[in-house]
């Protein structure tokens, strides 16, 4: 800006002193003289030696500057800085580089200082089919080496040569290979982030080298479980010729580095697909696919009803004989508990009369001895006599008896002795025995 004011200044100096010079006797130019017109153009020169000396270094820009002593420093900071009328060659920290899919009324918006964008191509994936991809790449400077930062500003001379010229051809390179590697069918059966990871991957490592080889395109299925084998044809089998990724003898990837963003300390923060427009022929491919799947969805989804529910009827087969089975065991385990308990009551009551008759014997046994230790005492006493102790003994209980008999006996009050003076006989005497005698009689009959 100060350059151009300062040239601005100068030309109107110059001007000024040539005008007066031709025009000496016009008073409409009185007011231009010569020593205005040095002023001016010492103004001009002064300005634009200024701008040539200092530069304004923006935020988020990193700046090579190259002197015009030869030698070349890395400005990273803003504000004033002097560049001593060298050359200044600004870096945006980040780059926002992105290819746009337009439709017939949209329009591709303008490329900034570190925003580039550009119309979406057309793109081949490995079964032929084409579309429009969009993307999107964040690409970094390296800003933590200097060295390397200013070899690759003096290699690239401007941030539009680096991107233009470094970036997007491996952007486009990376999207080709990717494409070789899938097939358009894999893409949208569930593989886009297969894309994303191989595209990424070849912008920060590398290109891939890739190579051909042949797979058969279709394989049967297997309808149900995993313990029953049972397939379904899907037609006869074919070759499709196809890409993959080259890996030498100890299966690391071989990659092409002749050139490759990495060699000039770019970092990428960002790299995925944003979109894709498939072509019309594969678009409608895709609608008839789409019935197809689902009729042949249904179709297996109505053979493994009619298998699951014969293996459901199976197994409420089994179930049912299970069922019968656990009825039938607990029948006889009832039977055989009742059985077991039966048997060991009657071992209990057999014990128990077994116990019983012991006791008895025991109680006969002991009855036994009682007599017979009875009778051999009457013996002994038999034989041997009584004692004069067992005769008192005896004596008194007889007396005992004969008071008791005399007591309860009833005498006549009137009675004839036959005694003449009643003291030659004795009366009572004879009144007791004749009791007696009269009580014996009563008994015999």
């Amino acid at each position: 800006m100060l350059t151009t004011i300062g040239i601005i200044l100068i030309v109107a100096g110059i001007t000024a002193i040539i005008l007066k010079s031709i025009f000496k006797s016009k008073d409409s130019l009185s007011w231009i003289n010569t020593n205005k017109g040095i002023k001016v153009i010492v103004l001009g020169i002064l300005l634009t030696f200024l701008n040539g000396m200092f530069f304004y270094a923006d935020a988020g820009t990193a700046y090579a500057v190259q002197y015009l002593s030869g030698g070349d420093k890395m400005t990273t900071t803003q504000g004033l800085k002097l560049k001593w009328w060298g050359r200044i060659i600004p870096l945006s920290y980040e780059t926002s580089i992105k290819d746009i899919i337009l439709d017939n009324t949209s329009e591709l918006p303008q490329n900034n200082q570190g925003i580039y964008n550009r119309k979406a191509q057309k793109w081949e994936f490995s079964d032929a089919i084409k579309a429009e991809i969009s993307t999107s790449v964040i690409v970094g400077v390296n800003i933590n080496d200097e060295a390397v930062f200013l070899n690759m500003a003096d290699r690239n001379k401007s941030e539009a040569k680096l991107i233009f010229g470094r970036v997007m051809p491996n952007i486009d390179s990376a999207i080709k290979n990717t494409c070789k590697l899938m097939d358009a069918q894999d893409y949208i059966s569930g593989q886009a982030s297969d894309f994303d990871r191989y595209f990424r991957d070849q912008l920060e490592n590398g290109m891939y080298q890739v190579e051909q080889y042949y797979e058969s395109e279709n394989s049967n299925e297997i309808l149900g479980d995993t313990t029953t084998v049972r397939k379904i044809n899907v037609g006869k089998s074919s070759k499709q010729k196809k890409f993959r990724i080259k890996r030498d003898t100890n299966g690391n990837i071989v990659r092409d580095n002749s050139n490759t963003l990495k060699q000039y300390g770019l970092k990428i923060y960002q790299a995925q697909v944003t979109g894709i427009d498939w072509e019309s022929s594969f678009d409608e491919r895709l609608d008839l696919q789409k019935n197809e799947v689902a009729q042949t969805q249904l179709e297996k989804q109505q053979a493994e009803r009619e298998y699951y529910r014969a293996k459901k009827e199976v197994a409420k087969g089994e179930s049912e004989k299970a069922k019968e089975r656990a009825r039938l065991e607990k029948i006889q385990i009832q039977q055989t508990i009742e059985a077991e308990t039966a048997a060991k009551v009657a071992g209990f009551n057999l014990i128990k009369e077994k116990k019983q008759y012991e006791v008895e014997q025991f109680k006969a046994k002991s009855k036994k001895v009682a007599a017979d230790a009875q009778y051999y005492e009457n013996a002994k006493l038999v034989s041997a006599g009584l004692t004069p102790q067992e005769r008192a003994e005896w004596e008194y209980k007889t007396a005992v008896g004969v008071a008791g008999q005399i007591k309860d006996l009833k005498l006549p009050s009137t009675y004839i002795t036959g005694s003449k003076n009643g003291s030659g006989d004795n009366l009572l005497n004879s009144l007791i025995g004749a009791d007696l005698a009269k009580k014996m009689m009563s008994k015999k009959k």
